[in-house]
């Protein structure tokens, strides 16, 4: 017989503290979508009952290639707590279990979005600007053996986020040709563009606005929304030196674990 939601919810709770874990097999199919969201929204009310507050949503699987990988033909989302903001500049001190970053673009928003058929225009009206922003992404399953299910429950494998401290209005911005370079210890690590994010961020975006709202759970004024990768992701190790540099929007970094050297 499968092990309840509830047990694998724990085990994730639980490898924060110890360690990766196995991938969660034993009681989820590898494309078992409600289930999945069913784990994370467990550990997501404990983790607000123990005192943590939401502050927006990040979305993973925008890369087409990820999600054929993965064998699903979506993206996914999760929660993104405040305890898991890095100043821009900072250091991220805490221990991760398997750190990658990535650079994305994040949107901020300026009032709630509760439409299930939300538009692209509707999605940048209620936004009230865009930053850069790294994401820290970080898997509770070993060796990043996923599947959708894995990630999914995993809370969408979200570790932290850095968001640049220069906002700038989305009128004029070129959000899907725009570049990104993303270098660690000084060096590009990855280069993308905002296509590579289901073909522009806001794309993303609407799926995220309109996904939450049939749930019941819509974007609300001041969320923040990182709007996923537009390039390859990159392992990172304690004493690297990470930034994220994006066409029309500008930069943002941050040191892992360790001195600015």
């Amino acid at each position: 017989m499968p092990v309840s939601h509830d047990t694998l919810a724990r085990r994730l709770r639980d490898a924060y503290r110890t360690g990766p874990v196995p991938p969660l097999r034993d009681g989820l199919n590898a494309t078992d979508l409600n289930g999945a969201y069913a784990v994370q929204a467990t550990n997501t009310r404990i983790w607000v009952e123990e005192g943590r507050r939401i502050v927006g949503r990040k979305i993973g699987l925008t890369a087409r290639a990820v999600q054929a990988q993965l064998g699903v033909d979506r993206p996914d989302f999760g929660v993104l707590f405040d305890d898991m903001a890095v100043d821009d500049g900072g250091v991220f001190a805490t221990a991760a279990l398997q750190p990658k970053v990535e650079a994305e673009v994040a949107l901020v928003m300026a009032r709630d979005l509760d439409d299930p058929r939300a538009t692209v225009q509707q999605v940048t009206a209620a936004a009230a600007y865009a930053v850069p922003a790294i994401e820290i992404v970080d898997s509770r399953i070993a060796d990043w053996k996923i599947t959708f299910a894995d990630t999914v429950a995993d809370n969408a494998s979200a570790g932290a986020f850095v968001l640049g401290t220069e906002p700038k209005l989305l009128s004029g911005l070129d959000l899907k040709t725009c570049g990104m370079v993303l270098e660690v210890n000084g060096a590009i690590a990855s280069i993308g563009a905002g296509a590579a994010c289901l073909g522009h961020p806001f794309h993303a975006a609407v799926w995220l606005a309109r996904t939450l709202a049939e749930r019941g759970e819509p974007l609300r004024a001041g969320d923040v929304v990182l709007t996923g990768a537009l390039g390859p992701m990159v392992a990172i190790t304690p004493g690297m030196v990470v930034r994220a540099s994006i066409g029309g929007l500008g930069s943002c970094g941050f040191v892992y674990g360790g001195d600015r050297k």
